[in-house]
């Protein structure tokens, strides 16, 4: 955890010290909750909270200080108080300042679709031989941002860190504290429609990181996304490119079998690499290849790259899978929009297993004016395929549900749930040991509800 010394902060953030000020404090939180002793508490107005309310609270738990908005203050707090203008921009400016000081290389990753596991396996692969820092969890906004750079120790050589959007503008504020000196684009796909109004809109977005590159700065981007043209006209010199389909630095071979081996053509050297994937799926492979990429381009050798890919483990809720009385659950309702709803159908119908397959799902939210027909067209998807059953819920799930019985699916194998617990419970009723279970879903729809329901209602039947 690195030490700040607390004039150095005054000066980054244009404060002042209304009292006297600790010498130094170790990190930085805006949870009183999970704030450390020793942590500089800045409390930040959100939409539901404002953390002014919890300073007290902050100093019981050791706040060594404490940044304030100078408005929010009503002359009874105590404690080392340092007074600033907003507290959210001078987060962003210690973090902003703090990251020149330091002279991390910076990795930043953004795209639509498999943004943090692309972000955790470079991660991966670069920390088998470097002291890499990374973006917390999914702290990847203005707020979790800020606090993953303030939270990276000065020794760490590279950092990097996933940038996530869902209006106009937010990524180029974020890449102005970041200031990257990679981009990796992911896959586009049509997500947080109600803001952008089109998928000209989001491709304009995530260029925002290529844009703020610098001259000598490098980005990996696919050259099989039908907007690479676009995005590559505004990147910097250096281009890699990566692809499933066709010509590009590092290609990829996807498996013929559930967990097979994968290959990976370079196209400078001419060798091939082989894997093991770590997880299921094409779209896996082709997140790799971004892992793959960095690291040679870091100098990592083929050994490293394996080692640390065949062992990467999947984040909480994204095709996290587990067992349940004999039953195979694919936790994946982490987040889900059109594109990697037709991933995890296409990848779940391919998993072997003995008995039968069930699909749990529910709706993908910020789609915007766009939103019935793509949840029409996921039930006509759904309608093509060998399923036990499925299993919906909320108002979403219900059109998802009437679209796959107009277009074929039998009646009598759909279930339309109002909640999490009449899901649970249906599950309960039709899914027998050697079955396999998806759920999928945005994230606000808190489907990962319905498993630990279903693991209830499991329990108190035995």
């Amino acid at each position: 955890m690195p030490t700040f010394d607390s004039n150095l902060i005054a000066q980054w953030t244009k404060g002042r010290w209304l009292s006297a000020a600790p010498p130094y404090f170790c990190g930085v939180s805006i949870d009183s909750r999970s704030l450390d002793p020793g942590n500089l508490f800045v409390a930040i107005r959100g939409v539901r909270y404002d953390g002014h309310v919890f300073l007290q609270e902050a100093f019981k738990k050791g706040a060594a200080a404490a940044m304030v908005c100078r408005e929010r203050l009503n002359g009874n707090e105590s404690g080392p108080l340092l007074s600033v203008h907003d507290t959210a921009q001078a987060l962003r400016d210690m973090a902003t300042a703090y990251r020149r000081l330091i002279g991390l290389s910076v990795i930043a990753v953004t795209g639509s679709v498999g943004k943090t596991t692309v972000k955790e396996m470079v991660a991966d692969v670069l920390a088998s031989r470097l002291s890499t820092a990374r973006t917390r969890g999914n702290w990847n906004n203005a707020i979790g941002l800020p606090l993953s750079l303030l939270n990276v120790d000065s020794s760490s050589r590279v950092g990097v860190f996933e940038v996530g959007t869902n209006h106009p503008g937010e990524l180029a504020l974020l890449c102005q504290v970041l200031l990257p000196d990679w981009g990796l684009v992911t896959t586009l796909a049509p997500v947080h429609l109600e803001f952008f109004k089109s998928m000209a809109n989001i491709m304009e977005e995530k260029s925002s990181l290529l844009k703020s590159l610098p001259s000598g700065g490098t980005a990996i981007l696919r050259s099989d996304d039908e907007w690479y043209d676009r995005l590559r006209a505004v990147a910097p010199r250096r281009v890699i490119t990566v692809s499933m389909a066709g010509d590009a630095d590092y290609q990829g071979i996807s498996p013929n079998t559930w967990h097979g081996a994968a290959e990976v053509i370079e196209k400078a050297s001419g060798e091939r690499f082989c894997f093991q994937m770590p997880l299921p799926g094409r779209h896996q492979l082709g997140n790799a290849l971004y892992a793959i990429a960095v690291a040679r381009l870091h100098g990592l050798a083929w050994e490293d790259i394996r080692h640390s890919l065949e062992g990467y483990r999947s984040q909480p809720m994204r095709w996290e899978c587990q067992s349940l009385n004999g039953i195979t659950v694919v936790n994946d309702a982490y987040n889900a929009n059109p594109v990697s709803m037709t991933v995890a159908l296409r990848t779940f119908a391919e998993l072997p297993v003995d008995g039968r397959k069930w699909l749990v799902l529910a709706g993908m939210l910020e789609m915007g004016a766009g939103e019935t027909e793509a949840h029409e067209n996921l039930g006509r998807m759904v309608a093509q395929g060998a399923w036990a059953g499925l299993i919906v819920v909320g108002e979403l799930g219900s059109v998802i549900a009437s679209a796959a019985v107009k277009a074929g699916m039998a009646s009598d194998r759909v279930f339309r749930c109002r909640d999490h617990i009449v899901a649970a419970q249906r599950l309960g009723r039709e899914a027998m040991p050697g079955d396999a279970v998806l759920l999928k879903a945005s994230r606000g729809q808190r489907l990962e509800q319905v498993l630990t329901l279903w693991r209830q209602i499991t329990v108190e039947k035995e």
